[in-house]
């Protein structure tokens, strides 16, 4: 599900930005639960800390999983082993604890596993950042590129023998009871963020023999660590080592600015084994050892558990409940697993659970009760299966569940609201679908893929005997994610060849929006005489419906001839309440604010920007999200500016076909929020470069994963466009142009086309960006003499940096019989190393001619060029192909 949102309407600093996804987790999940953990869900429970312990919901009969999971809940500190310690250290590979004198007791043991302890006293940690971007991070949050600080206090959870490795440096204290009871509730509340991670390891690890008798062999590569450090100048923060996570080392702390928690990651990254094995398999380190476009997918710990197929049958109850009775089709590709972790929302609660026909025990967790995500978003829903499974093996899981789920915006709009996922699933993955929906009369539902005719024994009525309707809608290929709206709309239709375009649109808006409609007070009246008051007329949505069908189809149109075929045969465009947009497969979530017109807009105190997102970009946006983010995703968080950027930008090269100046005035504006600044008076530019992707959104930059994704992520694929074409073609208005800027034969659009048919239905990392464009560099962008785009990767798109480049020393010569011109570029406002392909024009009386590309590195870089005979002025970019400060 890819998105964009208006931040705030009715402010002159409106941008286009990332959905209320980040308001909901709808999307944070996507973009960061399954960014940071796919492989283990449990990464993003445990450092999203809970603030009070809560009860998870469980199997109606627990067994011994459940039982176990307690156990692991409800621990507490053992009088028994209460100890003083000094000088030991606890190493996991980059993480270093260090325990110089304090005293530390261990949690009570279950079923013969000690998982946990507090220690108190002096200590110290170390944790050194393998690359540049994340030593930025780690700067960012710290004041310091590495951390190393000195602590006063510690909770540990562990999942190995971290009490055995201990042991020698124990010593006994007098001090037992008086430690227990400072300590206990602590440890207890606290070993609610790590039970269900404990709880996997366990139950994997339990073989159930021939003689039906039960041993424990933890799996080797099973390690994990969790450290919740008070450490002496950075206050109270998470260090987690976990080899099943897609990211090993994570470093963070959980902040409250005006109200709202925001996760910092101060670092997040591959550990050490990690990235030799990415680094071996891929054979090339980058110069600035970026872990994410160098070493790529290799160095990420893939999901051992796929779903190939969802079956899922839906009874929405308007106004707000959803019941569903579900079932997946799963591969498994490693032995040995016994537990499943899926993400539903909490307010669904699954009642049954079984695999293969046979009851299973299951386990809802609920983990973030008391943070601001515990009253919206997901909860991790482990499947305990009875026995483990060979790597290959196909199993098939039946989910019974239901809850109030859905909202009622008003006017004849209903949603799934902000509280998370509606089907149980492992995150972004291609899978198939088939889902029929049982919705009350007077209702049109809109699904993901095709539309299939139902059987006459699929019709049936509720309860109360109230007529009923039934829609089957099945994926016409594999799907990242499904998703439906539902509404009392009216329906307009358009063609785009043979793709059908409708859009879906209520003759109400939602009732937040008829709060803002103007209300106009004239002392004297129209006409003179008593007061009057003026009450605008409430918009109608559906009225517009048929002018976005419309820009729908011209919009397939448009990218179908420059980056390839649309991907499926209909596309649906359905108003959503509020100002979200969202992207499915085959449907888009459209904000009520598209169906309005200019003067609606306006009545409803939409500034003059937002006024243009929502006419010329938003629509287009999220069409360009059909290819870029629902046919190919991403690989990581890391990578999600690739879909965001790209769809954007290929929204505005459709905004540039129609008004060039639209276009300008949209890039600038992109620009200016890079160098807007903080509460702090710190621009958001410095917030990170674009691969740290929801990492941008902190307590320190709030909003700025939307900032930098768009406006940064947009301005690199400019730059790269513009690089690939060479001086003679390089400006359309100069008459001479071998390829017209914006046409299909664009290099740029090759290589779009060449990421689309090499991705469809996979993942795409920023190293396959690089590659591709790399397959089109003309030589004028071969830098040191190589064929390669590291320098642009390294310094722009894992840089932040926005520099200001200034002639100086420009002189014009004829002595060889050729006019030539000489002189040096300074740059300003750059990191150490970056890198820049700068065009260089001359200038006579008329339009600018391109000289030719300078690659700018350093305070200052010497050029010359010849240039056309009465040449008088040389400007730097005068077109603006380059993001600069101005």
């Amino acid at each position: 599900m890819v998105c964009i949102k208006l931040q705030s309407i009715a402010s002159s600093g409106a941008g286009l930005g990332r959905c209320g996804a980040l308001e909901s987790m709808k999307c944070f999940a996507r973009m960061a639960i399954r960014a940071l953990a796919i492989a283990a869900f449990l990464a993003i429970t445990l450092i999203l800390p809970a603030q009070q312990s809560s009860t998870a919901a469980v199997s109606p009969q627990p067994g011994p999983a459940s039982r176990l999971y307690h156990e692991l809940d409800n621990a507490g500190l053992d009088p028994v082993h209460v100890y003083r310690i000094r000088d030991t250290a606890i190493q996991r590979e980059d993480l270093h604890l260090i325990l110089e004198d304090g005293t530390i007791a261990f949690t009570q043991a279950v079923d013969g596993h000690v998982t946990g302890a507090i220690f108190e006293g002096t200590g110290e940690v170390l944790v050194m950042p393998p690359d540049r971007v994340e030593r930025w991070s780690m700067d960012v949050f710290t004041g310091s590129a590495i951390l190393e600080e000195k602590f006063v206090s510690a909770y540990l959870s562990f999942n190995d023998e971290t009490f055995t490795d201990l042991e020698p440096a124990l010593r006994a204290t007098e001090d037992a009871q008086t430690f227990i009871a400072k300590w206990d509730s602590t440890a207890r509340s606290l070993e609610h963020n790590t039970a269900l991670r404990l709880l996997s390891t366990y139950v994997n690890g339990t073989k159930i023999g021939a003689d039906g008798r039960t041993e424990f062999s933890r799996d080797p590569e099973d390690r994990f660590l969790f450290a919740r450090v008070t450490g002496v100048r950075s206050g109270v923060f998470d260090m987690v080592y976990d080899t099943k996570a897609v990211e090993q080392i994570v470093v963070g702390r959980l902040s409250q600015v005006q109200g709202r928690s925001y996760y910092d990651l101060w670092t997040s990254f591959p550990s050490r084994s990690r990235r030799n094995a990415a680094t071996a398999a891929t054979g090339k380190r980058s110069r600035s050892e970026t872990i994410n476009t160098q070493t790529g997918a290799e160095a990420f710990a893939r999901d051992p558990v796929r779903v190939t197929q969802y079956r899922l049958r839906v009874q929405i109850s308007p106004p707000r409940t959803l019941d569903a009775d579900a079932t997946l089709d799963v591969t498994v590709s490693d032995a040995g697993i016994r537990v499943i972790f899926l993400e539903l929302s909490r307010y669904l609660k699954v009642q049954e659970v079984s695999a293969n026909g046979e009851a299973v025990e299951f386990i809802q967790n609920e983990a973030l009760k008391g943070t601001e995500l515990a009253r919206r978003g997901n909860d991790a829903v482990a499947i305990v299966l009875p026995r483990t499974v060979d790597a290959g093996a196909r199993l098939q899981l039946h989910m019974i569940y239901g809850g109030d789920v859905m909202a009622d915006a008003g006017g004849g709009l209903m949603y799934v609201g902000p509280h998370g996922d509606w089907y149980p699933n492992r995150g972004l993955a291609m899978s198939n679908f088939d889902i029929e929906f049982h919705y009350p009369a007077g209702w049109t539902l809109v699904g993901t893929g095709r539309r299939v005719p139902e059987s006459r024994s699929a019709v049936q009525k509720v309860a109360s005997a109230a007529p009923e309707q039934v829609s089957r809608w099945v994926s016409e290929r594999p799907m990242p994610f499904a998703g439906f709206n539902l509404g009392r709309y009216e329906k307009a239709t358009a063609k785009a060849g043979d793709v059908l375009v409708e859009a879906y649109a209520s003759h109400g808006v939602e009732s937040t929006m008829r709060r803002q409609q103007t209300v106009m007070v004239i002392p004297g009246g129209r006409f003179g005489g008593a007061e009057e008051t003026i009450v605008a007329t409430a918009p109608s949505p559906a009225d517009n419906a048929q002018r976005v069908a419309n820009e729908g189809a011209r919009t397939i149109d448009f990218y179908a001839r420059r980056i390839g075929p649309y991907p499926y045969s209909s596309l649906a465009l359905t108003q959503m309440p509020g100002t979200d947009s969202q992207s499915w497969p085959g449907l888009i979530y459209l904000s009520s604010y598209v169906f309005l017109s200019a003067e609606e807009r306006s009545a409803a105190r939409v500034n003059q920007f937002g006024n243009l997102a929502y006419q010329r970009l938003m629509e287009q946006h999220e069409t360009a999200h059909q290819w870029w983010g629902d046919l190919l995703l991403w690989k990581s968080y890391r990578e999600q500016w690739i879909v965001e950027a790209l769809s954007n930008y290929c929204a505005l090269l459709k905004l540039e076909s129609e008004d060039p100046s639209k276009f300008r005035d949209i890039m600038n504006h992109y620009r200016q929020e890079l160098l807007s600044k903080n509460t702090a008076g710190v621009e958001f530019t410095e917030a990170g470069p674009v691969t740290l992707g929801v990492r941008l959104n902190s307590s320190r930059f709030p909003n700025a994963y939307d900032t930098i994704s768009y406006g940064r992520g947009t301005w690199l694929f400019h730059m790269l466009r513009h690089m690939l074409l060479t001086p003679g073609t390089a400006q359309s208005q100069s008459g001479n142009a071998a390829v017209r800027l914006g046409s299909p034969d664009e290099p740029f659009f090759r290589v779009l086309r060449r990421l689309r048919d090499r991705f469809e239905g996979r993942e795409i990392t920023t190293r396959d960006v690089q590659k591709a464009f790399e397959e089109e560099l003309p030589a004028q962008l071969y830098y040191e003499h190589r064929k390669s785009l590291d320098w642009f990767f390294d310094g722009w798109v894992n840089g932040t940096s926005i520099p200001k480049f200034e002639l100086t020393d420009v002189k014009f010569s004829s002595k060889t019989g050729t006019a030539i011109v000489t002189g040096k570029v300074l740059l300003k406002n750059a990191t150490e190393g970056l890198v820049t392909s700068l065009p260089v024009y001359g200038t006579t009386s008329g339009t600018p001619t391109l000289l030719g590309r300078v690659f700018v590195e350093g305070a200052e870089t010497p050029f010359r060029f010849p240039v056309p005979p009465g040449t008088k002025k040389i400007v730097l970019d005068p077109l603006q192909t380059v993001l600069s400060s101005p």
